[in-house]
C-alpha cells in the first residue's frame, strides 16, 4: 500500500503570500514537461489522476499542493521549458517559483525528474545548479525505466550517478530508477521522502507461517 495514499489537492498558489501557513515540511516536484513529474506523482500517491489537477487551464504555471498529513505536503511545480517560455510565464518562475525554493523554510528537499532517455539536459543542470546553493537535498528520479532495457537502465543510472558525484556533498543528493508504469523504484522514494518528511514508514507485516503457539497456528 502507498505510503503517500492519503495524499489529497490542496490549493494552487499564484502568489508567495498564499502559501500554506500551517506548513512544517514540503517537498518540491520538479522537471522538463513531460519528463514524467505527474506521473510520478500519481504512483507515489497510489492514485490516477492527483496531479491531473495541474494540467488544467491556468494552473500549470503555479504551485499546486497536496496534503499528505497534518502540516506536510508534496508541492507540485510548473514543468520547465525555459527556452520556449513566452515572457510572461519566465517571469512567473522569477516572481514565484524562484523565491519559492530560495526562500521556503518549509522546504525539506527537492525531488527532480529526469526521462532516463534524455537525463541531465541543460535545463534539469540549469534548475539543479541554481538550487544546489541552498544547501537543500536533491534526490533524481530517472523516470520511465520501462522505456529501457535492464542494461540501459544500467549505463544510464551509473552515467548520472558519475555526473553527481562531481558536485560534492554526496550526502546531499542521490538518484535513482522510476518507472510509473512497472512501479519501479516506488519504495526507493518513499523512504527518501519519508526521512524529508519526517513520516514513519510502518514495516511490512510477517507473511510467513505463525510460530507455533502464536495467534495463527493451528491447534493440533
Amino acid at each position: 500500500m502507498p505510503l503517500f495514499q492519503q495524499a489529497v489537492f490542496l490549493t494552487t498558489v499564484a502568489n508567495l503570500r498564499d502559501l500554506p501557513q500551517d506548513s512544517v515540511r514540503e517537498v518540491a516536484f520538479a522537471g522538463r514537461s513531460n519528463a514524467g513529474k505527474s506521473s510520478a506523482i500519481n504512483t507515489l500517491a497510489g492514485r490516477v489522476r492527483l496531479a491531473y489537477v495541474s494540467k488544467t487551464p491556468g494552473r500549470t504555471q503555479h504551485l499546486n499542493y497536496f496534503t499528505l498529513a497534518e502540516g506536510k505536503y508534496f508541492v507540485d511545480l510548473p514543468g520547465y521549458g525555459y527556452a520556449k517560455a513566452p515572457e510572461a510565464i519566465r517571469s512567473q518562475w522569477e516572481g514565484l517559483i524562484g523565491p519559492y525554493l530560495s526562500k521556503r523554510d518549509q522546504l525539506a528537499g527537492l525531488v527532480v525528474i529526469m526521462d532516463i532517455r534524455r537525463p541531465m539536459t541543460d535545463l534539469d543542470l540549469k534548475l539543479i545548479d541554481w538550487f544546489r546553493p541552498t544547501g537543500r537535498p536533491i534526490h533524481i528520479l530517472l523516470s520511465k525505466a520501462d522505456k529501457l532495457s535492464r542494461q540501459e537502465q544500467t549505463k544510464a543510472l551509473r552515467s548520472v550517478k558519475a555526473e553527481v558525484e562531481t558536485w560534492g556533498d554526496a550526502e546531499l543528493y542521490s538518484v535513482q530508477l522510476f518507472s510509473s508504469l512497472k512501479k519501479t523504484g516506488v519504495e526507493d522514494a518513499e523512504a527518501v521522502l519519508a526521512g524529508w518528511l519526517d513520516i514513519e514508514i510502518k514495516k511490512k507485516e510477517n507473511k510467513g507461517p505463525p510460530d507455533k503457539g502464536g495467534p495463527g497456528a493451528k491447534m493440533p
